[in-house]
């Protein structure tokens, strides 16, 4: 062993959770066999899981969000990188006492862990703990594009987002003009957030192994905000990219005078929206707002 694995072996000693059960014995223990109803495929493999939280980048101040903890694989991980404070929300009733559990080892230790058991769709999750505020999350596929659109929105309460999506949903993530991929949540992303995809993992990582790759985004807020209202941006990339083999003067229409829009707002009415670069987005939807 290496001086460099001995000493990270030693600190993980040192962790009050290091003596928890296996994750495939806390999931026998409580019978988490995933559901599919609830979008769960976990990640067992402890090394891949510290990857995932190291693509985060320091956790040691504020608070750290999880969502979807599942058997806390996830949330071991975030507390072995140094968190003091961990909020992780999670809707399965079973999986709660395997979250307790975790809770219960850190007692005497000066890390703070607080379990909500609730739907993170119905939590204003920008609002919880203390700033720096990040999401390290395995989300739910069903639920994953839906609340990135909430966290983008918020975007300027969280320091970072890190979120494992779809492969093909983090490819529409992080898409430039021009390109297959590039639609509405490519604008959105591109206009509040600098994002990249940090790890792609094949479905052999999961438990079950879902039928499709799935790819690690990491969002950090632009240091520049544009002055431009969330909801009217997403409503100007939605209309467009409904109907995006069309031209603007087309695809504009349901928004008003579509030419006169375009004309308002410097651009050609001939561009199709997946040609359009973000700032055109964005110039659209200021003129919109007036």
């Amino acid at each position: 062993m290496t001086s460099a694995s001995a000493k990270f072996a030693a600190a993980v000693e040192s962790i009050p959770f290091a003596s928890l059960p296996s994750l495939k014995s806390v999931i026998a223990k409580y019978d988490l066999l995933p559901k599919k109803s609830l979008g769960q495929n976990f990640i067992l493999d402890s090394l891949i899981l510290d990857d995932i939280v190291r693509s985060a980048g320091s956790v040691a101040t504020g608070t750290t969000i999880e969502v979807g903890p599942g058997p806390g694989g996830l949330t071991r991980a975030i507390l072995r990188a140094g968190a003091s404070n961990v909020i992780v929300i999670e809707k399965d009733d079973r999986c709660i006492l395997a979250l307790n559990e975790i809770k219960e080892s850190l007692s005497a230790s000066d890390t703070h862990i607080t379990i909500i058991n609730g739907d993170a769709l119905e939590i204003k999750t920008e609002t919880l703990g203390t700033e720096p505020r990040r999401v390290i999350a395995n989300l739910p596929y069903n639920i994953s594009a839906i609340l990135l659109m909430h966290w983008l929105k918020h975007i300027t309460s969280f320091s970072s987002l890190t979120l494992m999506f779809q492969k093909e949903v983090a490819d529409r993530i992080v898409a430039l003009p021009g390109t297959r991929a590039y639609g509405r949540l490519s604008v959105m992303a591109a206009a509040f957030t600098d994002a990249s995809i940090k790890m792609i993992l094949p479905p052999s990582v999961f438990t079950p192994a879902p039928k499709v790759t799935s790819a690690l985004v990491h969002f950090t807020p632009k240091k520049d905000q544009p002055l431009v209202d969330f909801d009217t941006l997403e409503a100007v990339a939605k209309v467009a990219f409904n109907q995006r083999r069309k031209m603007l003067r087309s695809s504009l229409k349901p928004l008003g005078d579509a030419l006169k829009i375009c004309e308002a707002a410097g651009i050609a009415s001939d561009l199709r929206a997946e040609n359009l670069p973000v700032e055109d987005f964005i110039k659209i939807a200021l003129f919109l707002k007036g």
